[in-house]
C-alpha cells in the first residue's frame, strides 16, 4: 500500500492551495484527490471570481488582507497570473440601516488596516458607476482595491506548481471511506483502491459534511445553489466596472470577457441540495431587478446556454472551519467558506499547512475559525449583508 503524509480530499482550488503550500514547505508526499474527472469540475469552475477586503467580521477581513498580500505576489511565487484586477466593488443601500451597517463595518475594516474603503453619497456612487439607477438609494460604500480574480488560473497555478515539487494529483477518483485506528484516520479507501495516511485534509466543498462522516466527525457545512445569468457580449458596460451590489434587492452584477453576469442570491426551489440544474423561474427575476438597477442592461440579451448553477459551502456563521476536527486528530477541516472560499484560497492553504506541519498558525489568528466554535456556542458574528 503506497503511504502520503497528507491525503488531500478535493482537488479544486482550495485544495491546490493547500497542497501547493505544504509543498513549499518541504511536505511533498502528499496526495491529491477530486472526484471530478478534470480539475474544476466542481464549484471552483463556476466561481464567478470576485475579490473583497469589505467583509463584516474581523476573522473575514484578515483573511482578505493575508489573501490580497499572496495576490500580489502569486505571480512571482506560484508562477501564474492569478488574474487580480484592483476595479473596485461598489456596495448600494436603499435603507438608512442598511447603510449604517456598512459604515460600522467600514470602521472595523479600517482598524485592521484596510484603509481604502470609504463612504459614498448617491451622487459618488453614480460617479463610481454611472450606468446605474440611484432612485430609492440613501447611498453605499466603495473600495477601489477590491476587483476580481480568475479562479481557474489560480487552480492552474497551485496545482501545477505543487506537481512540480512533487505532489500527485488523481482526478475521476471517489474517496468511499477510511480506515480508523484509535480515534485517528490510517488510510484512505477509493474506488481506484488503498493508501496509507499520516494525515488527511478535508477540501471536498459543498460534499465536506460527507467526507467528514465516513470518519465519524459531523460538521455544519452543507451545500447551497448559486444561480448566474451571463449577457450576450454587450460592451455598453466597461470590462472594470465595479462589482456593483444592491444589497436590499440581493442583486448584484460585473463585467468578465465583454459578458455581464447577473446574480441574484433567490432561496433555490428544489428537495436535491446538490441540485445544479439552473431554475427557469429564477431567469426572468434577475434579468428585472438587472433593467430596474441599470437601465442599459435593458437592450442586453441573455445567453441561455451560459447561464449556470454551482454550490457554495455553507456553514451557519458564514466563516470557514478551519483546523483538526474535534475527535480526529489527524483530519483538517478546511470547509464552509460560504461564497468565500476561491478569494481566501491562498491564506487558507497557508493557514493551514502552518497548523499542520507546526501545530498552529502563525500568519493570523484563528481562534475564531476552529471547528468546535458551535459546539462552544461560540459562532462568529455574521453581517446581515457583508
Amino acid at each position: 500500500m503506497e503511504r502520503y503524509d497528507v491525503v488531500i480530499v478535493g482537488g479544486g482550488v482550495i485544495g491546490a492551495s493547500v497542497a501547493w503550500h505544504l509543498a513549499a514547505r518541504g511536505c511533498t508526499r502528499v496526495l491529491v484527490l477530486d472526484a471530478g474527472a478534470e480539475p474544476g469540475a466542481g464549484s471552483t469552475g463556476r466561481a464567478t471570481g470576485g475579490f473583497r477586503v469589505q467583509f463584516g467580521s474581523e476573522p473575514n477581513v484578515r483573511l482578505s488582507l493575508l489573501s490580497r498580500d499572496k495576490l500580489l505576489r502569486f505571480a512571482d511565487e506560484v508562477g501564474v497570473d492569478p488574474g487580480y484586477r484592483p476595479c473596485g466593488y461598489l456596495f448600494l443601500a436603499e435603507r438608512q440601516e442598511t447603510l449604517d451597517a456598512l459604515l460600522e463595518a467600514q470602521a472595523m475594516q479600517h482598524a485592521l488596516g484596510a484603509t481604502e474603503p470609504r463612504r459614498v453619497s448617491v451622487e459618488e456612487a453614480r460617479e463610481v458607476n454611472p450606468a446605474i439607477s440611484v432612485e430609492g438609494l440613501v447611498g453605499g460604500v466603495h473600495c477601489p482595491t477590491d476587483g476580481f480574480i480568475r479562479p481557474m488560473q489560480m487552480l492552474q497555478g497551485y496545482a501545477e506548481g505543487a506537481r512540480r515539487m512533487g505532489v500527485r494529483f488523481e482526478y475521476g477518483t471517489a474517496v468511499q471511506g477510511f480506515g480508523m485506528e484509535g480515534g485517528r484516520i490510517v488510510s484512505v479507501h477509493t474506488d481506484r483502491g488503498e493508501v496509507a495516511a499520516g494525515a488527511v485534509v478535508n477540501a471536498a466543498g459543498a460534499w465536506a459534511g460527507a467526507v467528514a462522516a465516513m470518519a465519524g466527525v459531523e460538521i455544519p457545512v452543507w451545500p447551497l445553489r448559486r444561480q448566474v445569468a451571463f449577457t450576450e457580449p454587450f460592451d455598453a458596460l466597461p470590462e472594470c466596472m465595479p462589482l456593483t451590489a444592491f444589497l436590499e434587492a440581493e442583486f448584484h452584477l460585473r463585467v468578465r470577457d465583454g459578458r455581464v453576469l447577473l446574480l441574484w442570491s433567490d432561496q433555490p426551489n428544489t428537495s436535491d441540495p446538490f441540485d445544479t440544474t439552473l431554475d427557469p423561474d429564477w431567469l426572468p427575476q434577475v434579468v428585472s431587478r438587472a433593467r430596474r438597477w441599470v437601465p442599459c442592461l435593458r437592450d442586453a440579451r441573455i445567453d441561455r446556454e451560459r447561464c449556470v448553477a454551482g454550490l457554495y459551502e455553507m456553514s451557519p456563521d458564514r466563516h470557514v472551519l478551519l483546523g483538526a476536527a474535534p475527535g480526529v486528530e489527524n483530519l483538517y477541516l478546511a470547509n464552509g467558506s460560504s461564497g468565500h472560499g476561491v478569494m481566501h484560497s491562498p491564506a487558507l492553504g497557508q493557514l493551514l499547512a502552518e497548523i499542520i506541519l507546526d501545530g498552529a498558525a502563525s500568519s493570523m489568528d484563528v481562534h475564531p475559525l476552529r471547528p468546535s466554535r458551535f459546539a462552544e456556542d461560540q459562532p462568529n458574528a455574521a453581517s446581515e449583508f457583508l
